[in-house]
């Protein structure tokens, strides 16, 4: 049996994600980092309230195997592309090399489609550079995962999100052989391809988009 590491379980995806390990029969712990307390109540659940700054300094109580980061943000919600950044690349760099100090084996990390080191568009070039960070790391085995509109309940409104996922649902026939990675996924799937692929235990860096996620 192995123990797996959310980090940013209260996020849209991070919420599915929790809830299906909580329920696999493969893992037997589940450690969450959070800032705030969850609501949930489970023997296999142990949380640790940490400062995201001090990733480095992280000690457990226990050897993880898989970790999983749902961490993200919108530069809306950060406040700046600097607070941005802090999220969406330092925080999960830092996890990675962590989890590689710490001897994970597997490490799953969403990123965006278009993600792109060499892109002008800041939000697709701050995925495309923490994609690369994280696979110079040389963990075991690497999950880089990119959807598109990721649809689901979230705990903010996002008025421009709504309008897409009704116009992609209309428009999904639309979305065939090259523009399958732009099709919308829903959160669900997406977490259960996570839990499904770290399940596998290969090794090296693999990139999933669009219709190769699930």
């Amino acid at each position: 049996m192995k123990t797996a590491l959310i980090a940013g379980a209260t996020g849209l995806v991070g919420q599915a994600l929790l809830q299906k390990i909580l329920d696999s029969k493969y893992y037997s712990k589940l450690i969450v980092l959070v800032r705030n307390p969850l609501d949930i109540k489970h023997e296999k659940l142990v949380e640790y309230k940490i400062d995201f700054n001090t990733i480095a300094e992280l000690t457990l109580d226990a050897n993880i195997d898989d970790v999983f980061c749902c961490l993200g943000t919108t530069i809306k919600t950060a406040g700046s592309k600097a607070a941005f950044t802090k999220v969406d690349y330092s925080y999960v760099v830092q996890l990675a090399e962590w989890a590689n100090v710490h001897h994970c084996q597997q490490f799953s990390v969403i990123s965006s489609v278009g993600a792109s080191t060499s892109t002008s568009n800041f939000y697709l070039k701050t995925k495309g550079d923490m994609e690369d960070a994280v696979g110079r790391v040389r963990l075991p085995g690497v999950h880089i995962y990119r959807p598109s509109l990721l649809i689901g309940q979230r705990n903010e409104f996002r008025l421009s999100e709504k309008i897409a996922a009704q116009l992609m649902r209309i428009s999904k026939p639309l979305f065939k052989g090259k523009l399958r990675k732009y099709q919308a996924i829903t959160a669900d799937s997406l977490a259960q391809a996570m839990h499904h692929k770290a399940q596998l235990r290969v090794k090296g860096i693999y990139i999933y988009e669009g219709a190769e996620i699930v």
